[in-house]
């Protein structure tokens, strides 16, 4: 084993998923620079596929979406969302409301195929892995079970062999401007604690996005905490405060999703960490957002959660009237910055911040008056 190999070796060992490689020169510096900077300025609206008349084709149609959690305003609010885009394109749309119970989300299966509707939309977690009897018997009735805002779009293979199809997002990249943007402060010297939550498959695609990062940065080393969602309220402000104190050299906090960040920030001030220790996140959520614009979060990367209806849609849309289905739904990132968080709102709000340009970009794409 080379001496190179053998330093990967040992950080995947010893660090879960920290990693070296190659020198961060100058030009490779560079390259991370690069791949951030486009993120910071409001999204182009990029349409996934080709124009069609929506209201024509989707006309007497019904799709019933089963979020994770009724109870989690991330999926409320674009359930909202996806409720109004149904309704400016003329189609019935319905949520199963439900806490999370994987029992709930039967019942909300058995309901969808009690009304024969047109497509069945799991959205942000609800795991097909576990519906697989209830899929079965909407595959069989015909009905497609998709599985939305769930995986990376590397991941549509494994999603398939439990769902009919997804509509998938980017979150492998995302994990990937997270290391980026962190590489890029250090100067090629980072030292991160890296917050995870697994058993998701975003989660999985996110910490590879984090890995090919790291390894092309010769002198930038992680740790890994993972933390069950049931135990961010216990166990992560504790966790990263041990982490503080043992290694007084790290100097940024990676957290794969924003409402972890919450528990992070105490951390933080009671270690008296503020000046070293920077936090990234991922999500955009508005509280989060707001801790940017108070110096607790140094960058978020956000989604615009009316901007996930429209391109969820648009997907399920195209497969009930039986056109070509996008791979990459395109639906955008953006950084949250202290330079412009306040976009956002003060506070911040849902979907705020974006632009708009989206809104008219699928009024175009669905042909509607």
């Amino acid at each position: 084993m080379n001496v190179r190999l053998g330093r990967l070796a040992a950080a995947l060992v010893g660090a879960g998923i920290g990693m070296m490689a190659a020198d961060a020169s100058a030009t490779d510096l560079a390259a991370f620079q690069k791949k951030i900077e486009s993120y910071s300025s409001k999204p182009v609206f990029e349409a996934p596929g080709d124009a069609f008349d929506a209201a024509k084709c989707m006309a007497g149609k019904s799709i019933m979406s089963i979020p994770v959690s009724s109870a989690n305003p991330f999926t409320a609010n674009i359930e909202k969302a996806m409720q109004a885009v149904a309704k400016k394109v003329g189609f019935n749309f319905s949520t199963w409301e439900n806490q999370g119970q994987s029992s709930q989300w039967v019942q909300g299966m058995d309901a969808a195929l009690n009304q024969n509707v047109d497509l069945i939309d799991l959205l942000a977690g609800t795991d097909p892995r576990v519906l697989v009897p209830q899929v079965k018997a909407a595959q069989d009735a015909k009905i497609p079970v998709i599985a939305s805002h769930y995986n990376g779009i590397e991941q549509s293979a494994e999603v398939a062999k439990t769902a009919t199809g997804d509509v998938p997002i980017d979150y492998k990249k995302a994990g990937a401007l997270l290391a980026d943007w962190a590489i890029t402060k250090t100067q090629g010297k980072l030292n991160a604690l890296v917050l995870i939550a697994s058993g998701p498959l975003s989660t999985d695609s996110m910490v590879a996005g984090i890995k090919e990062e790291m390894a092309q940065c010769d002198e930038c080393k992680s740790t890994t905490q993972n933390y069950p969602v049931t135990d961010w309220g216990t166990r992560i402000t504790p966790g990263v405060q041990a982490a503080l104190l043992a290694d007084p050299t790290i100097n940024y906090i990676i957290v794969i999703y924003d409402s972890m960040a919450q528990f992070v920030a105490p951390a933080v001030t009671i270690t008296g960490s503020q000046d070293r220790v920077k936090v990234v996140a991922f999500n955009g959520t508005p509280f989060a957002v707001g801790m940017v614009q108070k110096g607790q979060i140094e960058m978020d990367i956000g989604e615009n959660l009316d901007w996930i209806a429209h391109s969820i849609l648009d997907s399920e849309m195209r497969r009930i009237c039986g056109l070509p289905v996008p791979k990459d739904p395109k639906i955008p990132f953006m950084m949250f910055t202290k330079d412009n968080a306040m976009d956002a709102g003060d506070p911040p709000q849902l979907s705020q911040g974006y632009g708009d340009a989206y809104v008219e970009g699928f009024r175009k794409l669905w042909m509607l008056k």
